[in-house]
């Protein structure tokens, strides 16, 4: 049963042991990572592909930075979010996967998102993350249209609800928490979109996210912000999902943790 992860490495040149570490031993089918912060040339393709990954990569020097990681046949479609061709940030990525089937084989389209943080705001970064969020939205519903088994995975930098905070109080004024942040979010959804996790999932304290300040982790002071979003096709075959907190406590973590979803194909 074929397993679809996001994650947020935060440097993948300064996370490549602990993330190999965890591929090698969870062997998930395709992998979404985001900030990887370097260009395509510079991505260390050889320990990836020595696990039996093929890569696609957009990368960007120091900032940003988006990839897939699959065990199957892979072609690249898309390496920007449309609707804006003067955006250069590295952000989004989409791609086919061909997966093995009873019968033939299945293709799954797969996104690779990493959506703008928008602090401080207002300001310039949150009108930038609401306009990005907009096109995210118009392309999220053309490819609806394709009807297919399609995966939106990915740091979207929104906590849908104060369920999804430790403190919501205090994080009332953030970008990741504002409404416009959150309404956009549940317009994505309203499409026809399933969150994986709440779909299997109800309880609160599911975080994806622990800040290096203050010991977050330690006070369990997270955020869920990752989010695997699915298309009617894909939620009809979800299975599982779930939150791997363990690299979180190891050394030199990302601030991040792998988000998974299993599908029935």
């Amino acid at each position: 049963m074929p397993r679809f992860v996001t994650w947020n490495v935060n440097s993948i040149k300064a996370r490549l042991a602990n993330v190999t570490d965890w591929l090698r031993a969870t062997k998930p089918d395709v992998v979404m990572l985001q900030e990887i912060k370097c260009t395509d040339a510079e991505f260390p393709r050889e320990p990836f592909e020595d696990l039996g990954y093929n890569i696609a990569i957009c990368g960007q020097k120091t900032y940003n930075g988006v990839a897939i990681l699959s065990r199957h046949p892979m072609t690249e479609e898309c390496r920007a979010l449309p609707g804006d061709e003067g955006d250069s940030h590295a952000r989004y990525m989409e791609a086919l996967i061909e997966l093995p089937d009873k019968a033939s084989r299945t293709v799954v389209r797969v996104a690779s998102i990493y959506l703008p943080n928008g602090n401080p705001a207002p300001g310039e970064k949150y009108d930038y993350k609401l306009g990005w969020m907009d096109r995210l939205h118009r392309h999220a519903r053309a490819l609806l249209a394709n009807e297919e088994i399609l995966v939106l995975g990915g740091d979207y930098n929104v906590c849908p609800t104060d369920m999804d905070v430790y403190d919501p109080e205090g994080w009332r004024n953030d970008a990741l928490c504002l409404p416009q942040s959150r309404a956009r979010f549940r317009k994505i959804l309203h499409l026809g979109y399933t969150d994986a996790i709440r779909a299997r999932h109800a309880e609160p304290g599911l975080y994806t996210f622990w800040d290096y300040q203050a010991g977050a982790w330690q006070k369990d002071h997270g955020l869920r912000i990752d989010h695997l979003l699915l298309s009617p096709q894909a939620a009809d075959r979800l299975v599982e999902s779930g939150v791997d907190r363990k690299p979180r406590g190891k050394e030199k973590p990302s601030d991040h943790v792998p988000v998974w979803c299993d599908l029935e194909i």
